[in-house]
């Protein structure tokens, strides 16, 4: 792949699933190199086993100190900052840690990356920043306005780009409901459920890549990127899965956990009034306004009372069927069935 030919990448959170799908990616490109860094010496360990690339190197480190990050960050070219709190029911009890990492943790990852001259960081985000109700989501929201404060600042013609990409549920990620449900399902217990009317997007760890691969190459200083993306049911994911095992468990309600929502926002109302329809994609530029409020602020915008969120509830919803479809996408399952 041309476009990485004979640069560095650094991954923060490189341990994480995310970091695993672009290493998949990536690895046998023209890249010069791919740097993992993580505070989690036990991943890392079990990553450079197996792999055993000379392309990727491992930095042991946290992003909430800048010390570590700027060890890692010198000679790099492009920057995917992936590390984060994600588990909500966790950030809910402990919100101050969620602040550290993913507010604080990202303004050092981005000062460092202006200051060592990186050309390109995209910032992963979550649907959960998008009217947050949850201190994980809020934490998300901050490190969003962090990211596009630095990059409306830094301006068109800077030698560092910063954007975000925000997407919903990635199947199969670390902490997602489908390698529970399908645990439970192989052991004969049944599946628990919070609520089976809760919606979620579907996406894959591929189409996640793909989404920071565009907003990398996309970007604007101050953009956030947005994947259109399907979403299902609790219940019709479950019953999917039931399909696909052959197996006729049941379900158990278990009712709404800490901070959970009963659908997710991907781009709010006053988003979609600037966003700009890509395609498969919704790029939505930074505010250029700045703090001389009088200059603005005569008139209102009439147009974004009449504009809906585009959320889980809204989008392409996927039967049963169609979830399958998507399911064995999935390598573990795939295995598990012999495919």
């Amino acid at each position: 792949m041309s476009i990485f030919d004979n640069k560095v990448l650094l991954i923060t959170g490189g341990t994480g699933s995310f970091g695993n799908a672009v290493l998949n990616r990536f690895l046998d490109s023209d890249i010069k190199e791919i740097r993992i860094f993580s505070r989690d010496e036990k991943k890392q360990d079990d990553m450079r086993h197996a792999l055993q690339s000379p392309k990727v190197k491992f930095y042991i480190g946290d992003v909430r100190d800048k010390r570590s990050v700027d060890g890692a960050m010198t000679g790099v070219d492009y920057v995917f900052h992936a590390a984060a709190l994600k588990q909500v029911p966790s950030c809910e009890f402990f919100p101050i840690q969620a602040v550290r990492t993913n507010v604080f943790g990202t303004e050092n990852v981005l000062d460092s990356a202006i200051t060592h001259g990186v050309k390109n960081v995209v910032v992963l985000s979550t649907d959960k920043a998008a009217y947050p109700i949850n201190a994980m989501g809020i934490s998300k929201a901050m490190m969003e306005k962090t990211a596009i404060a630095k990059g409306r600042a830094l301006g068109e013609n800077a030698i560092t780009t910063i954007c975000c990409t925000r997407y919903g549920n990635v199947m199969a990620s670390r902490g997602s409901v489908i390698p529970l449900w399908v645990e439970q399902i192989k052991s004969g217990n049944e599946i628990t459920i919070t609520d089976p009317n809760m919606s979620r997007y579907m996406m894959t760890l591929d189409d996640a890549v793909d989404l920071v691969i565009y907003a990398w190459q996309h970007g604007q200083n101050g953009d956030l990127f947005v994947q259109k993306a399907p979403a299902a049911t609790l219940n019709v994911l479950a019953e999917a899965l039931k399909q696909l095992y052959q197996i006729d468990t049941k379900v158990r309600i278990i009712g709404t956990r800490h901070g959970e929502k009963l659908y997710e926002t991907l781009v709010t109302r006053e988003e979609m009034a600037k966003a700009i329809d890509m395609g498969n994609y919704y790029r939505i530029p930074c505010d250029s306004r700045d703090l001389n409020y009088d200059k603005y602020f005569v008139e209102g915008e009439e147009k974004i009372s009449q504009i809906e969120d585009y959320h889980s509830h809204n989008t392409k919803r996927l039967d049963v069927e169609e979830m399958k479809q998507l399911l064995l996408k999935l390598s573990f399952i795939r295995k598990d069935l012999g495919l």
